[in-house]
């Protein structure tokens, strides 16, 4: 009995796809600290990225400010493969020390997501090579600053109109931990400060209590916690707790400079993460209202965004998955903010599907399996060629 025709296409990008190369340029983007904040490191992190995909022959290879672009095929329609090369900041200098244990590779940015970068870097050169990409291309799009909303790498290319020209799709390789990512919250993280005058404890009648004349509106603030958690997500992601919006008080406080002072501040975080059936707008009129009297910063303002698990690019995605893996992959919600909100946002069906784990990204112990950055590769090359035939 014949093949079929997908399983034979399949071994061929296998033995295209070389996972020594990209264990090899995995590690050497692990080791550049491209930690966010503050921004370390960028060109650094860019320089390995413009020389790897030199090397491999893609055209259009370039930088904008810190970001870097290229392209492989022919034809005007494209899908995007779009990823960040900032990290947040390690725990320890040895996290830029990639090493390998056992199946897994352990550094910071191993899951989060240096090694999608090199998953689909090297599935967009292997699909090209194949003859997969004579009717479209894939726009490769590697930028920082992700992890604090991307001033200087998707919003900056957005800003210049250079995000999604010509799109047909978007895939980024998050650490989704083998589910897919439709879908994201929107979130707002402000800052919020209470001024006062200090005056020794002895004589606080002469000075004015930061601290107590924000306590009405943290009442407030807890009164709308509670009415906000009750809402659920009509959207897909696990466990049950997780489908609750969210507003997290105080993650970062401060007051004050001293106990036997009274405070002439006071000062506190507030990260409003909203599903995507709320709306941005209204949610911090909302929290402006209860914050009344105070001074407020705005860290991010995002919206929540999502695309139709059933469109084609998500149907291709969703069958390779199941084919290279052995399991359907579950489509949820994102608990957190994605840069496929800058694609959909143009009505551009955007996914995220990484060879990471959520679990332990961001951690001590970060790592991610080998043999998913290669499964990866594989399923973003046959997705690639499917939505090009």
């Amino acid at each position: 009995m014949d093949t079929p025709p997908t399983d034979q296409l399949s071994s061929r990008l296998r033995q295209r796809l070389s996972a020594p190369a990209m264990l090899d340029l995995t590690q050497r983007l692990i080791a550049i600290p491209s930690e966010n904040p503050p921004g370390n490191h960028y060109q650094d992190c860019a320089r390995v990225l413009l020389d790897e995909l030199r090397r491999l022959g893609f055209d259009d290879v370039r930088s904008v400010g810190a970001c870097v672009l290229a392209s492989a095929g022919a034809g005007t329609r494209a899908l995007y493969f779009s990823g960040h090369y900032d990290v947040v900041p390690a725990q320890s200098r040895q996290q830029f020390q990639p090493r390998v244990e056992g199946a897994n590779l352990f550094g910071r940015g191993s899951s989060d997501m240096k090694s999608g970068l090199a998953a689909m870097i090297h599935a967009a050169a292997a699909a090209r090579d194949e003859g997969l990409l004579e009717t479209g291309r894939i726009a490769i799009v590697l930028v920082p600053d992700e992890e604090t909303a991307g001033p200087l790498g998707s919003r900056h290319l957005d800003s210049l109109g250079l995000l999604g020209r010509d799109a047909i799709g978007m895939l980024t390789p998050e650490p989704t931990g083998g589910v897919i990512w439709n879908a994201n919250r929107g979130a707002i993280s402000l800052r919020a400060t209470m001024r006062g005058k200090a005056a020794h404890v002895g004589r606080q009648f002469e000075g004015v209590n930061a601290f107590e004349r924000a306590l009405p509106a943290l009442a407030r603030l807890a009164a709308l916690k509670q009415e906000v958690e009750l809402r659920e997500t009509l959207h897909n992601i696990a466990p049950p707790a997780a489908r609750k919006s969210i507003l997290m008080l105080g993650g970062r406080a401060e007051a004050g400079a001293n106990f036997n002072v009274t405070p002439d501040f006071f000062s506190f975080t507030i990260d409003r993460r909203i599903n995507p059936e709320e709306n941005l707008d209204e949610e911090k009129r909302r929290l402006l209202d209860a914050l009344e009297g105070f001074e407020i910063e705005t860290l991010q303002q995002e919206p929540s965004a999502s695309t139709p698990a059933q469109s084609p690019l998500g149907a291709i995605l969703t069958r390779h998955i199941a084919s290279i893996t052995g399991k359907p992959p579950a489509v949820e919600l994102c608990p957190g903010l994605l840069e496929t909100r800058f694609y959909a946002a143009r009505a551009i069906p955007a996914f995220a599907y990484g060879p990471g784990l959520l679990t332990v990204s961001h951690g001590p112990n970060e790592f991610v399996p080998i043999s998913h950055i290669a499964a990866c590769a594989l399923i973003y090359a046959l997705t690639a060629a499917d939505l090009f035939l």
